[in-house]
């Protein structure tokens, strides 16, 4: 083959690269468009469902019902306790909240600087709470506040986990006599969960100064020592295996360290049981914040008695709280899993009985006291954080500290778990007591007017009412829109009835048999007769 030969048989299969390369161009502009389009679908979606953000979420009429009358329970608890609301800015100054959390903190959401400041939207109601006790220079307050929160978590929704969630929080702040406040927030937390029938619960209880002379004694470094103790507030999570690894190898703790750690926070059981054993290590009572700690328990479940309270109770070694803020005692309430009752069982309080782990030769998992379902509460004593508001405020030139405790409820976890037990057809999204029904067949006959009058004049009797927005409307519509909407009562009016001054009150929940077709009363008597049967007064 000449040269000439050979180049022209180069420039043919170059040729065909060329050609290759530009289908392949094309090819892949085509993709790109498609993807874009679905990109593009994804966002519009998203926007029209409201969740233009993951770990957003809207609510149904049927779920805000629930969610509302969980709000009216948890309300009344904290009433009937004496407490009062208070409110804060949804965003905080950035100064505020740093340096609060832990190692938490990488989890606040920051908004762009506006105007010179530079701010962050509220991680939780505490620290808002102290910064509005130091600014305001109050002395003593029992207060709760229920209101969204925000954090740049991995989200689960099905699990109750949000970045937009409600808190509702129990707080008490001033100076009061050891463990009579902190006695009562668990007594809270304890009735709350109660009356929100929640399941089987434990309120796992420890206190900061008894963790902090653990570690000391243990040989922690003090620039580690809240590091480590996040590092423990895992155990509930996991094995003590993986956070034996997360101290040693990412904290760089000694194994040795980490071990005498071990020895001591998978220790928990009831307040008696584990104050014996704690106050039976010379090494650790050697400690004077181990006293303080331990002197600050004991008088706690001697309240706790008296509050009928101790079976809800574990007091549990592991139990750390990531925090920073917190100086005293600490507690989480975990739902567990009830084990299948046993003669060694019997005897224990449900709420503390547990299941054990199925693997076999794993100490570390065996020993594990309960099985973690979610925390659905938490709290504890926090002394420092307004003091340090007030410092930094210069609230009457000095620093100021008002001791405070309280408890934190998650919504979003208890709502999944009272959600989950009610049917779609037993919530009642409305608080509709009585419906309007007229039926007539005609225009003339449908007496829209005297179906207005008559709602007119429940509202103003304080009885919640609705009524077909048509002036013919159908007369089974009518009853359809009762057995939807759960109304119970219903005023059936038709024109022979009216020019008798007398309307038919239907029961419309309970098919009663001998007011199948509804009791007739006199127009006047309407009121007085609806009133007796809603139980109003």
């Amino acid at each position: 083959m000449s040269d000439i030969e050979q180049l022209k048989q180069q420039v043919e299969e170059q040729g065909v690269v060329v050609r290759d390369l530009k289908a392949a161009k094309a090819e892949k502009a085509q993709l790109d468009e498609q993807v874009a389009l679905l990109l593009a679908l994804k966002k519009k979606l998203q926007i029209a469902s409201g969740n233009g953000d993951e770990g957003t979420k809207d609510y149904t009429p049927k779920e805000m019902a629930v969610r509302t009358e969980i709000f009216r329970t948890i309300t009344s608890v904290f009433e009937k306790h004496g407490a009062v609301t208070i409110d804060t800015p949804v965003f905080e100054l950035k100064e505020i909240l740093v340096g609060k959390y832990g190692e938490d903190s990488k989890l606040i959401y920051d908004l762009k600087d506006q105007g010179g400041e530079e701010c962050s939207l509220r991680y939780d109601l505490t620290v808002p709470f102290a910064r509005y006790v130091a600014q305001n220079g109050i002395s003593n307050i029992k207060r709760y506040h229920l209101a969204k929160v925000y954090r740049r978590d991995q989200p689960a929704i099905t699990k109750g986990r949000m970045r937009e969630f409600y808190q509702c929080d129990y707080d008490i702040a001033g100076v009061y006599d050891a463990m009579i406040p902190d006695a009562e927030c668990v007594r809270v937390a304890v009735n709350v969960l109660s009356e929100l029938d929640v399941g089987k619960f434990v309120v796992k209880l420890n206190h900061r100064k008894i963790l902090d002379a653990i570690f000391e004694v243990s040989g922690v470094p003090a620039d580690k020592i809240r590091a480590i103790s996040s590092a423990v507030d895992k155990l509930d999570k996991a094995p003590w295996a993986e956070v034996r690894r997360e101290m040693t190898q990412e904290k760089g703790l000694d194994a040795a360290v980490a071990d005498r750690i071990g020895e001591y926070v998978q220790i928990s059981g009831s307040g008696e049981e584990v104050l014996a054993r704690l106050q039976a290590l010379p090494e650790l009572m050697a400690s004077a914040k181990a006293q303080e700690g331990v002197k600050d328990m004991s008088l706690f479940f001697r309240y706790a008695k008296i509050y009928g309270i101790l079976d809800y109770i574990s007091f549990d070694m592991s139990l750390a709280r990531g925090l920073d803020y917190y100086t005293g005692i600490i507690y989480e309430a975990v739902l567990v899993e009830e084990n299948v009752r046993s003669p060694t069982t019997e005897a224990q309080p449900p709420a503390l009985v547990a299941k054990k782990s199925d693997k076999k030769g794993k100490k570390d998992e065996e020993d594990e006291s309960q099985v973690r379902v979610g925390s659905i509460a938490a709290g504890g004593r926090y002394d420092e954080l307004v003091g340090m508001f007030s410092s930094a405020m210069h609230t009457k030139g000095k620093k100021t500290d008002v001791p405070c405790v309280g408890i934190s409820f998650g919504v979003e976890r208890i709502f999944s778990i009272v959600k989950a037990r009610k049917s779609e057809a037993e919530i009642k999204a409305n608080r509709t007591q009585v419906y309007v029904i007229s039926l007539g067949d005609t225009v003339e006959d449908s007496l829209l007017e005297d179906r207005m009058r008559i709602a007119a004049e429940l509202w103003d009797a304080g009885i919640a009412a609705e009524f077909a927005y048509k002036i013919k409307p159908r007369k089974q519509a009518q009853f359809d829109t009762c057995d939807s909407a759960i109304i119970p009562w219903a005023i059936i009016i038709g024109k022979d009835e009216l020019s008798q001054g007398m309307v038919k009150i239907k029961n419309m929940a309970q098919k009663v048999e001998e007011e199948k077709g509804g009791v007739t009363v006199s127009r006047s008597d309407m009121i007085a007769e609806l009133k007796q049967r809603l139980q109003i007064n």
